[in-house]
């Protein structure tokens, strides 16, 4: 893990293009912007964990025998 003080303005590139700028700090709390194309997802982690819970959970509730039917 890469650590790194930043300051209000401040901003980090990742790879050619994502850049992650820090447009505030209050407290505890840091508020960040995040510049990246639109094809990139970006989601908090508790949200991609959740999403990656959920697609797990999707599979095994498969009917493959359905799932067959349909294909054929």
């Amino acid at each position: 893990m890469l650590a790194l003080t930043r300051k209000k303005g401040d901003s980090v590139i990742i790879g050619d293009d994502i850049e992650i700028v820090v447009l505030g700090v209050q407290g505890e709390q840091v508020k960040l912007g995040i510049k990246a194309p639109r094809d990139i997802s970006i989601y908090r982690k508790e949200v991609y964990e959740q999403i990656q819970k959920e697609n797990k959970e999707a599979v095994h509730n498969i009917n493959v025998d359905a799932l067959k039917s349909l294909l054929k």
